[in-house]
């Protein structure tokens, strides 16, 4: 069996851009890409370079992320099998990247060029419609997003970027959800300092709201945090200001 005549069946659970469409549909819009691999720590896109492709990652984990001029990640989403990136190939006019987008693990990504998936597009409008219902989904993320940066204090930012992970990236292990996720990675996706998420993780984890475990966050209970950390807002660690 070839990889082209499983992958129908095999599509991620939750892939939106394939929503509602019908299996032959998903079938030739499939055997119309390419297929690519990625190592772990490998950008895929970049940030700047002509956006002329639409991805999906079909295995792996990856991270999308903007870079500064003095080169500093601010990490932006972090994407499992089903999500795309890449979407203004969908359009005419020449656009760009505008985050990079990096393989967290070992990944599989399909791959189609903006011909091809304009082409798709005009045939299966579904298709226009998911991937214009995932851009109006990403606008929404970034309103919340810098919402929360003008209103929220370091630690909000930091107990919602836990939280969002948990549904996104959490891997369910004994005794609860573990976060593959470094201090500098959570700060940065949290708008901080590694200093100052570092010392608030560090007396979360004092406290019994999460354990530090090999460079992973584990949390026993997201229902647990989110009583013992997010609810009980700063009073729960009044000598710590951000």
């Amino acid at each position: 069996m070839t990889v082209l005549e499983f992958r129908t069946a095999d599509v991620p659970p939750g892939t939106e851009l394939l929503r509602d469409l019908k299996p032959e549909e998903i079938h030739l819009i499939l055997r119309a890409s390419r297929t690519r691999r990625f190592s772990a720590k490998s950008v895929i896109t970049h940030q700047g370079e002509p956006a002329d492709h639409l991805l999906l990652l079909w295995k792996g984990r990856a991270r999308c992320f903007f870079e500064t001029p003095n080169g500093k990640k601010h990490i932006q989403i972090w994407m499992t099998p089903g999500h795309i990136f890449g979407g203004a190939a969908l359009i005419s006019p020449p656009s760009i990247y505008l985050l990079s987008t990096e393989a967290v693990r070992d990944s599989v990504v399909l791959v189609w060029d903006g011909r091809t998936i304009r082409a798709l597009a005009r045939r299966f409008p579904r298709l226009l419609e998911n991937a214009l219902s995932i851009a109006a989904n990403y606008v929404s993320w970034y309103l919340i997003a810098l919402a929360a940066l003008t209103s929220e204090t370091a630690r909000e930012r930091l107990a919602g970027v836990l939280l969002g992970c948990v549904s996104s990236i959490g891997q369910k292990v004994t005794g609860g959800i573990e976060l593959d996720l470094t201090n500098e990675e959570v700060a940065n996706s949290a708008s901080t300092t590694p200093y100052t998420a570092s010392r608030i993780l560090s007396e979360w984890h004092k406290v019994g709201a999460i354990q530090k475990r090999r460079g992973k966050i584990f949390l026993a209970s997201p229902e647990h945090f989110f009583l013992r950390v997010v609810r009980s807002g700063t009073s729960a660690f009044p000598h710590l200001t951000s």
